[in-house]
């Protein structure tokens, strides 16, 4: 099924090809905070012995860049902003580099300031500046942003960070990517994907080979080594979101004796993502279609549970057989949405599946999601769907707008990189359609959606021969935080716990709720927790916290969360 206006540019082939995807737009960006702090700020108070190792410990061997803050600009006055220059390849310290960004939103308390955080907001290609401006303050608690710089960076190939691109300008891709599905559907489409597909991965190679080919997370770990000692620490406190934590372990096997703190939130099982001698494709090896269908079916029955009066699709019968007949109805005819400039747009299948793949992400979503569906049922009711229930969106182009159906495009380049250099895959882009039958028999709809990802890697013609891919066994007695959600869509709870048990000493909490990560589905409970940890490294081993917002239910009606330890149950 053609479509003449696609409805989103960028939502496609970030959803091929990122196979731990974060949808940093769908986060609210952060209140401007007073600006207290003083760049630079005095040197790192000394909290514990073991946090220090010795000023001549063995580094990267590579010059160690100067870092010089300087004001962002309008709009951005509570941050510093930077480039550094890092060798592109460390096989040769002192030959060519690489720019990396990076900003800091300085710590509120210098006097007792701890060190800096540096963080990782997932991807592979999510940019660490852009996304530390937005989100800014609401990450941490006030007392980790007085005692802590929060360093966010792109990493190399992303953002602003000497980025891969892969075609000669920004339009020409924004023209290709509106010409791609979200995932292919029937033969003849799978056909077209697989061409499509091989374009990508050509031009990618063509415009942007030198960059990909020395862009894997080993590098990126070893940038992230050279910022640590720039900025002046003697050991690395990290928090990594969903891919940050296969940023996190692949630091860890590189540089553990130079860990401080590490929190590892939303977990993908290293094994799986390299893939060396699994046959399914890297999409299927993520179990991400399992882990999202887990999650859709708590959507539907919690809307079943809600009732009309705050779930749109239980005024139309059981959600569940509502939403099969809508796919199968947009199976045969896409489904018409106005744009504000009088155009139209269509929504077919893999649109409307790849909206709930989406919108899994984070519970508050949810109503605005059955409230879409309903009017993709039933258009009449749009109007007074979105009135009596939406949390946030005025219309359905409000709400697809909210989680990215219609951004302007960003080029995919950057997602690709990292991951194409890490992971092993089938081997032709021929297998392909048969990992999508098989994804289906485990997970419908999802499945398929999920199957492709990493194809595009099949046809990138560079390697890097830098990348680690394993063993992933830790050898750092740091302490490390690990975080998994119940119902996690992109990053399965299943593989908390063995990701846990790589680290020698590693603590686990489980947050009791839906989503991806405490970053898109915010806890009191966890965000104490890594405080705790941050600052004292005091952790709790096997303990619980609730989410401050559950599905579907007005939030003067919450409960307030509670860190519950194991042993309570």
């Amino acid at each position: 099924m053609r479509r003449n206006v696609r409805v989103r540019r960028s939502a496609p082939l970030a959803g091929v090809a990122a196979a731990a995807m974060l949808l940093l737009g769908a986060s609210t960006p952060a209140a401007a905070q007073p600006g207290s702090a003083q760049p630079g700020g005095a040197q790192p108070a000394d909290r514990s012995d073991e946090a220090r190792v010795p000023a001549d410990a063995a580094q990267v061997e590579a010059p160690v860049p100067e870092v010089d803050w300087a004001a962002c600009g309008e709009g951005l006055e509570q941050f510093d902003c930077t480039s550094v220059e890092v060798p592109s390849d460390y096989d040769e310290p002192n030959g060519r580099t690489t720019t990396i960004a990076m900003t800091r939103l300085p710590a509120t308390d210098p006097e007792h300031k701890i060190g800096s955080l540096f963080l990782n907001f997932g991807g592979p290609g999510g940019p660490g500046v852009e996304s530390l401006h937005q989100l800014g303050s609401s990450l941490f608690t006030e007392e980790v942003r007085a005692q802590f710089d929060i360093i966010g960076f792109d990493p190399r190939g992303v953002g602003t960070s000497d980025p891969v691109t892969c075609f000669p300008d920004q339009e020409t891709e924004n023209a290709f990517a509106s010409q791609m599905e979200a995932f292919p559907v029937g033969h003849r489409e799978e056909v077209r994907f697989m061409a499509q597909t091989v374009t990508l991965g050509v031009s990618c190679t063509a415009v942007s080979g030198d960059r990909i080919a020395t862009s894997s997370t080993a590098n990126v770990a070893r940038d992230m080594d050279l910022l640590r000692q720039a900025v002046g620490d003697q050991q690395l406190n990290y928090v990594g979101y969903s891919y940050g934590t296969i940023l996190g372990a692949t630091y860890g096997q590189l540089f553990g004796d130079r860990i401080r703190t590490m929190v590892l939130d939303g977990t993908v099982d290293p094994e799986a993502w390299v893939g060396e001698g699994d046959e399914r494709s890297l999409g299927r090896r993520m179990g991400q279609a399992v882990a999202t269908d887990e999650t859709y079916h708590e959507f539907l029955r919690l809307c079943g549970e809600a009732g009309p009066q705050n779930c749109a699709l239980a005024g139309l019968g059981d959600p569940e057989q509502v939403v099969e007949e809508l796919f199968d109805q947009l199976k045969e005819t896409p489904a018409e949405v106005p744009l504000p400039d009088g155009s139209t747009t269509e929504i077919g299948y893999d649109d409307a599946v790849y909206l709930v793949f989406q919108s899994m992400y984070s519970p508050t979503q949810w109503s605005d999601l059955a409230a879409t569906l309903a009017a993709l049922v039933e258009p009449e009711q749009q109007n007074r769907a979105f009135s009596a229930q939406s949390t946030g969106a005025d219309s359905i182009r409000d709400f697809l707008r909210k989680i990215g159906f219609l951004e302007d495009y960003a080029s995919v380049g950057g997602a690709l990189a990292s991951m194409c250099m890490d992971t092993h895959n089938p081997g032709t882009l021929a297998d392909y359609p048969a990992q999508a039958a098989a994804a289906e028999e485990e997970a419908p709809h999802f499945g398929p959606a999920r199957a492709w990802v990493g194809s595009q890697c099949e046809t990138v013609g560079v390697s890097d021969e830098d990348a680690y891919t394993g063993p992933w066994e830790q050898s750092s007695d740091a302490p490390v935080l690990v975080i998994g959600t119940r119902y996690d869509p992109a990053t399965p709870y299943e593989f908390t716990e063995p990701y846990a048990q790589k680290w020698p000493n590693a603590a686990m909490l489980t947050v009791e709720g839906y989503g991806h990560t405490t970053m898109m589905t915010p806890s009191s409970c966890a965000n104490a927790a890594i405080e705790d940890y941050l600052i004292d490294r005091q952790t709790t081993d096997g303990a619980t916290c609730t989410q401050d917002v559950a599905p579907f239910t007005p939030a003067a009606e919450q409960d307030q969360p509670e860190l519950v330890p194991a042993a309570l149950g």
